[in-house]
């Protein structure tokens, strides 16, 4: 038996509160609910769930890059730009083919965890 698509990925928080304030409101991923009394709180990226949470043991704590598909990477840089997000500069052009450019251009979150934009052109 084969494993099946990634269904969720965990990202580690230290605050919780301020966590969901900047993957709802700023990065305007949708909300699907936090777990009363724990800090946890679930995000829907597509298929896949993000599950943002404080981690009970270092053990547990991540450190990743969360790539998302954008359809203006222009604009959307420009308006995380104007949020305040740390940027690490314009989009660029990452790989060429015959068909097709990858752009891409980097954000850090609250917790230092890489946020990468990407645009197929």
């Amino acid at each position: 038996m084969a494993l099946g698509p990634v269904a969720q990925i965990h990202v580690s928080v230290r605050d919780i509160d301020r966590a969901v304030v900047f993957y709802r409101d700023v990065l305007g991923i949708p909300l699907l609910f936090q777990v009363p009394g724990q800090p946890m709180a679930f995000f829907a990226s597509g298929d896949v769930r993000l599950y943002l949470g404080v981690p009970e043991r270092e053990e547990f704590a991540s450190r990743c890059t969360l790539y998302f598909r954008v359809d203006d990477i222009d604009s959307e840089h420009a308006r995380l730009v104007a949020a305040g997000v740390e940027s690490f500069g314009p989009p660029h052009v990452v790989h060429r083919d015959g068909a097709t450019e990858l752009w891409m251009s980097f954000f850090t979150d609250p917790d230092g965890h890489k946020i990468g934009l990407m645009q197929e052109r």
